[in-house]
């Protein structure tokens, strides 16, 4: 009986190559299944019985850019991978498109929780929970720590002027899903792009570096950080200034963005900045701008969904509330921006 075949992923065809690459890697048949969660990106567990793998693809139909992202996926991953930065090991990268109908690649499975929710984290309770958010500080330190030209990343990415493309990038986004009135948000957009900060000397940047985009194990230490799309060269605040903004609770019950800063013993964003100040040596002074460019950034993003959602472009549950947590998100972003700019 031939084990099922997830859209996307022919486990005979994948199962030859990994014989012609790897010979003996595989003891048996096949089988695979959907990993839900992933966001653009397909992401499949596939095992012989005795060992799991996990292959990462684009979606199904995919527009030929985003096949470049497999490959600085693996990229970033084979370079990660020898440092102290905890990512799964890359087994191979397929850049022919017969094999699955993308490029795609293929790394080890690694066992963990990514916690989405404050309800997830509640059974370990405060001292657990507090020790994985530290974690995960520390686990940023380490990345922002690699030296990219040592590990074959020196030009994996354009860090001058990072912060100004950035900016523009999401208001060219904020102008392609504008579909109602959003008080506040031009005049956050016009002040960010007012103060910016001067950047540190780039690093390995993540891109979307928050608890559930890592694995935590059994002893609440991470296992493996995941989700690369979005990773480049250039300023590390921005890491810390996301993660800093997802770890501050947005006083909505039920909503519906993932957000773990309610739960039990989960620290307050201040010592997040302290020890991640602490432990990297880098000057936070300015991590208000970096908070609310985050907000911000966020805020558009939700704003395109509820834009796509009022065209009856999205499929699923919890898109009619999406739309309320956009103005949310831009006064806090504004309020982030202006104590910072009092204190400065």
């Amino acid at each position: 009986m031939s084990p099922e075949h997830p859209p996307g992923l022919d486990l005979d065809r994948l199962r030859g190559l990994l014989d012609a690459e790897r010979p003996g890697l595989v003891g048996g048949p096949l089988s695979g299944r959907l990993i839900e969660g992933g966001r653009s990106n397909l992401t499949y567990a596939v095992s012989d019985g005795a060992a799991t793998w996990v292959v990462r693809r684009p979606p199904l139909g995919h527009v030929l850019a985003t096949a470049h992202d497999m490959k600085r996926e693996h990229r970033v991953l084979s370079a990660l991978h020898p440092t102290a930065v905890p990512v799964p090991r890359p087994v191979l990268l397929c850049e022919d498109e017969s094999v699955l109908g993308a490029p795609f690649y293929v790394m080890d499975f690694v066992a963990g929780t990514p916690y989405r929710t404050a309800d997830q984290l509640a059974p370990l309770g405060p001292e657990r929970t507090r020790e994985a958010v530290l974690s995960l500080v520390d686990t940023l330190v380490e990345l922002h720590a690699v030296d990219p030209a040592e590990v074959g990343l020196a030009d994996f990415g354009r860090p001058e002027g990072f912060l100004e493309r950035q900016l523009r990038r999401w208001g060219k986004q904020l102008t392609a899903s504008r579909g109602r009135e959003l008080p506040g948000i031009d005049e956050l957009h016009a002040l960010l792009g007012g103060h910016l900060p001067t950047s540190p000397a780039p690093t390995v940047v993540h891109g979307d570096y928050r608890l559930d985009n890592v694995l935590i194990g059994a002893d609440d230490q991470i296992k493996a950080i995941l989700d690369w799309e979005m990773s480049t060269l250039g300023d590390p605040l921005t890491d810390l200034g996301l993660l800093v903004m997802y770890c501050t609770p947005l006083g909505m019950p039920d909503s519906p963005v993932s957000t773990t800063a309610e739960a039990p013993g989960h620290p307050a964003p201040a010592e997040l900045v302290e020890r991640y100040a602490a432990r990297s040596g880098r000057d936070v002074a300015a991590l208000s701008w970096y908070t609310a460019f985050a907000w911000f950034k966020l805020a558009v993003i939700l704003e395109g969904i509820h834009y796509r959602y009022t065209l009856g472009q999205t499929v699923g549950h919890g898109f009619d509330r999406i739309g309320d947590l956009v103005p949310v998100f831009i006064q806090h972003g504004l309020a982030t921006l202006r104590s910072g700019l009092q204190e400065g």
